[in-house]
């Protein structure tokens, strides 16, 4: 079901050894799902946005453990080719292709592998690394995923991949789910639940949600690990940006983004914040804190078929946790709710500035003691001046 919607795509350059220049025109943007002919049940989403002089491709599969695949090449055609008796085999090499091959300027993955649950009943210290008493986690390449076809809404330009565990022997997902939703834009802004990342065009949007899901321990705190593909041998980057403003996610000072490269030729964006309810208000904010990555093998990994297909076996991948919530609360346990967002493009990413309600208050703040100053200075001189004319009585 393709959905096209006309887009712009601006300006991004990026330095030699990998670089891609998007011009500025006018693009359109597919959303779509491409399904096997012979078992529609197993199907990939397909987001492209394609411009004048260049193409990004998203392709978001349940194949195996959720994951992403990055692409972006220099043509406005380049096609997305999907051999389904090879991707759906043990040796998937070669059963996912961006056509032509030489047009591709940048790639690289995603793996959403494990979710994790600690205990944090009796942990004091909210900075320990596991936060509590550690249960097996849930291997999410043994889920099984909602037809995605059911969720597509072409409204909102998204999809929403809905799980839950094939084996579920202690019953904790008889009434609860994990999903994966994932959102593509039709123009630049913000989205009306915090924390409302900043998104332009040509980005993509996954809320990941965890509702109904019966905890292990009294005070579960939850955890996602993700997979990437390194650059030669070392892991992507990942840096933190501060600033005072919080007026689109309160208390929230800080902006985290993993980057591939040198520079960002392809970027994951994230505020380190979670909510345990639906509203996403300040009351509900949990913590998000992410681990440095680490080096890690590929066999040690649940296998994403479509990162195999792409990419072939011999891969260099980094892995890192998120765990969202700390001993204190908020927590999961307030209504069995947890969701998170993150952004992920190519270019460059996009970046916050100052809103003019904080450049308001900050004029205000600074132009008050320098008026105060000013009048001062005045008084100060014209007090003497009359000082110098006065002329005694006597």
């Amino acid at each position: 079901v393709p959905l096209l919607i006309p887009k712009l795509l601006c300006p991004v350059s990026l330095p030699d050894p990998v670089r891609l220049t998007l011009h500025c025109s006018m693009f359109q943007v597919s959303l779509k799902v491409i399904s096997d002919w012979l078992d529609p049940s197993q199907n990939l989403l397909h987001i492209q946005a394609v411009g004048a002089t260049s193409t990004l491709h998203y392709v978001w599969s349940c194949l195996g453990p959720p994951a992403v695949l990055l692409v972006a090449t220099n043509t406005p055609n380049s096609t997305l080719s999907v051999n389904w008796s090879l991707l759906i085999s043990s040796e998937p090499d070669g059963g996912l292709m961006v056509l032509p091959k030489e047009s591709i300027q940048f790639s690289s993955a995603l793996v959403f592998t494990r979710l994790f649950e600690f205990d944090s009943t009796n942990t004091s210290d909210a900075a320990a690394k596991p936060p509590g008493k550690s249960y097996p986690p849930y291997s999410l390449a043994d889920f099984s995923w909602d037809n995605i076809t059911d969720s597509l809404d072409p409204a909102s330009l998204s999809a929403t991949f809905r799980g839950h565990p094939i084996h579920d022997p202690t019953g904790a997902f008889a009434n609860g789910s994990l999903a994966f939703r994932v959102q593509a834009f039709s123009r630049s802004g913000r989205p009306a639940q915090p924390p409302r990342l900043l998104h332009t065009a040509d980005t993509c949007q996954l809320e990941v949600d965890l509702v109904g899901v019966s905890p292990r321990g009294n005070r579960s705190l939850f955890g996602l690990e993700v997979a990437t593909l390194g650059h030669g041998p070392d892991c992507p980057s990942v840096q933190e940006q501060r600033s005072i403003d919080d007026e689109y996610a309160p208390a929230v000072f800080q902006l985290d983004q993993l980057l591939w490269g040198s520079f960002p030729s392809g970027f994951m964006q994230w505020r380190p914040v979670a909510f345990s309810q639906k509203q996403g208000g300040r009351e509900s904010a949990m913590p998000c804190q992410a681990s440095p990555l680490y080096p890690t093998l590929a066999y040690l990994l649940p296998q994403s078929p479509i990162v195999r297909a792409f990419f072939g076996s011999q891969n260099n991948f980094c892995a890192f946790n998120l765990t969202f919530g700390a001993s204190t609360g908020p927590g999961y346990w307030d209504q069995h709710y947890l969701s998170w967002s993150m952004l992920l493009g190519v270019g460059t990413p996009p970046v916050d500035a100052l809103s003019s309600l904080v450049l308001g208050i900050v004029a205000v703040a600074l132009g008050a003691p320098a008026l105060m100053l000013l009048a001062g200075g005045a008084f100060l001189l014209l007090g003497r001046k009359w000082y110098s004319e006065y002329q005694p009585i006597n």
